[in-house]
């Protein structure tokens, strides 16, 4: 795992499996017991821990796909979608980024 941070890919790998977690505990936590609960304490604890995760991945993917020279319809566009889905970033990785 620590031979991924010396990379921008590898950064992105891990922030990409990073933001899917955060999502999917925004979504599938927080978000069930702050309306059935009536607890929001974990959202507003989440909320803005995915959000940084969040901009942090867009803004590596947008640097990668530069650096990588990734064309926008064909990648670049598939990456950042992934983040707006549960599960996707998790799906990205593997059909994408661990083959660069």
């Amino acid at each position: 795992m620590i031979h991924l941070l010396k990379t921008k890919t590898g950064r992105l790998r891990i922030l990409a499996i990073l933001e899917g977690i955060s999502l999917l505990i925004l979504v599938f936590i927080a978000v069930p017991m702050k309306y059935w609960l009536g607890n929001p304490s974990f959202v507003k604890l989440m909320g803005p821990v995915h959000g940084s995760l969040f901009l942090l991945f867009l803004f590596n993917t947008l640097s990668v796909g530069v650096e990588q020279h990734w064309k926008f319809r064909e990648t670049t566009w598939k990456v950042i979608l992934a983040c707006f889905i549960p599960f996707g970033t998790f799906y990205i990785d593997y059909k994408i980024l661990s083959k660069l």
